[in-house]
């Protein structure tokens, strides 16, 4: 039940990953426990059609009593990480808890662009949950946290639909992607 929730919100998680974590690739709906496997971190799961205008990715987590950092990025070419060779990065949100920073960046074609670092506030707490919003519209990610929109971020890759994976790593739990 639980993946099939995932996956009609357009996230699957890794098969190779569901593999290691369940023992089972033919399992459907895992019991409570399976799941909280299933969103291990790290994670990298599968955004079903790519993104494009309109659509929306929500995480969901718990930061960990004594963190430093975590990212959430939107990345490019999920056959790319097989052959070794640097996938585009369209979105990565770094919480900076030691500077008390939300950065954001990309990589096109192996290179990084400067990262932007300006918000009003740092909006995550130690051992507190949050909601990341990612709203992807025509020119630009629209990011909100907990309910309050935090920045935009323009794309740097141009090709939406080229936008298929999500990757959560570092100092959290997943509780819900969707």
């Amino acid at each position: 039940m639980a993946v099939q929730a995932a996956e009609k919100d357009g996230i699957a998680a890794d098969e190779d990953h569901l593999n290691d974590s369940l023992g089972n690739p033919g399992l459907i709906s895992p019991d409570k426990e399976d799941l909280s496997r299933l969103l291990t971190v790290p994670f990298s799961g599968r955004i079903r059609g790519g993104m494009r205008p309109g659509k929306k990715i929500i995480v969901m987590g718990i930061v960990d009593l004594e963190p430093y950092s975590f990212d959430i990025s939107l990345t490019c070419g999920r056959e790319a990480e097989k052959e070794d060779r640097p996938y585009d990065v369209a979105l990565k949100l770094t919480a900076s808890f030691s500077d008390r920073q939300f950065l954001r960046g990309a990589r096109v074609s192996g290179k990084w662009t400067e990262e932007e670092a300006s918000i009003a506030y740092f909006p995550f707490i130690p051992d507190q949950p949050f909601r990341i919003e990612i709203h992807c519209e025509h020119q630009r990610f629209r990011i909100f946290v907990d309910g309050h929109q935090l920045f935009d971020f323009y794309h740097k890759v141009k090709s939406l639909s080229s936008i298929d994976t999500v990757r959560i790593q570092g100092d959290l739990q997943i509780t819900k992607l969707g």
